[in-house]
């Protein structure tokens, strides 16, 4: 039984990657690459909003960076199945079922990765299971069966 079976959906609607590899191949380097746009973009709104607080946000920033990282990541994914990050990247988010993630699973979906970002051992683990899966799944992925694709091409 491998790691991953007590998390996966009975039956899911992602691709195969054994006979889909096209959908996840690079998708490990791409997070990581969105990842890091995705922290710069946060922290321009934040800087963006610090003149709305008359500077004195900033001494809130580890309190004011994490809300707008949520709320970004939260507002990009349930829009787009996908943050700014890895829209540029050309990932997206999928769920169980192979479709793009609706308002409720955006939500959690963040909150699980805010989880993993709080308890540092956890996004090792996290990021262990990325590199070690089939599909590139992170803890929160296996947790809610959702999976990063390539984005498909539309027709």
């Amino acid at each position: 039984m491998s790691f991953a079976a007590p998390f996966a959906p009975a039956a899911s609607g992602l691709p195969d990657p054994a006979g889909r590899p096209e959908f996840y191949r690079g998708t490990q380097g791409k997070r990581a690459v969105a990842w890091v746009i995705d922290v710069a973009l946060i922290w321009l709104a934040t800087l963006a909003l610090m003149p709305f607080t008359l500077f004195l946000g900033l001494f809130l920033l580890p309190v004011i960076v994490p809300v707008v990282g949520f709320l970004y990541r939260w507002g990009t994914i349930a829009s787009g199945s996908a943050t700014w990050g890895m829209r540029l990247t050309g990932i997206e988010l999928r769920g169980h079922d192979g479709g793009r993630l609706s308002g409720g699973e955006a939500l959690a979906h963040t909150g699980g990765y805010a989880l993993s970002v709080a308890v540092f051992p956890a996004q090792l683990v996290s990021m262990a299971l990325m590199a070690a899966t089939p599909r590139g799944q992170g803890l929160t992925d296996h947790v809610l069966g959702t999976a990063a694709i390539n984005r498909p091409h539309s027709r």
